[in-house]
């Protein structure tokens, strides 16, 4: 089920499960964890991307295997806020993932997810080659922990939870 905004999200996903977040690129898929409190996120690998049937197996092997409640998916918009063909094609590839697996899904917008990422690379001085092996995954740790953030923020002012 695809949410619409964050307060759809946190009252679809369960509470006590991981959300995964994912950096989706053109050849690779940037995956981050978070803990069962939706406190903190944590990048756990990048899977190359092959076919769509490829992508979605390993995704919804890590889904069984962190007993995840939901996803997360950077959304790529364009600097003015608009959407364009790269949004299109992760709000597409969102809509074939929840025929495969059934979970929440919502969008976080990645604006500069990627250049954080890499600033924080830089300043652990990681080597050039290494960076290139880390930024999908830590780009995803920067998506997720923005939308956990939020989500933080969501149940701190509901009264019900």
């Amino acid at each position: 089920m695809i949410t619409a905004t964050m307060e759809d999200f946190s009252a679809a996903a369960p509470r006590g499960r991981a959300i995964l977040g994912l950096d989706l690129g053109t050849k690779t898929i940037g995956v981050a964890v978070s803990d069962r409190l939706w406190s903190v996120a944590t990048p756990v690998l990048t899977i190359r991307r092959g076919k769509f049937t490829e992508d979605a197996t390993a995704l919804a092997k890590l889904v069984a295997d962190r007993q995840a409640g939901g996803m997360i998916l950077g959304l790529p918009r364009n600097m003015d806020g608009s959407e364009g063909p790269r949004a299109q094609s992760t709000r597409a590839f969102a809509r074939n993932l929840c025929r495969v697996v059934d979970l929440p899904v919502g969008f976080w917008d990645e604006r500069l997810s990627t250049v954080a990422a890499e600033r924080a690379l830089l300043e652990a001085d990681t080597s050039r080659a290494r960076r290139a092996e880390l930024i999908d995954h830590v780009a995803a740790g920067f998506i997720l922990q923005g939308a956990l953030d939020r989500l933080r923020h969501i149940a701190g002012h509901d009264d019900d939870r």
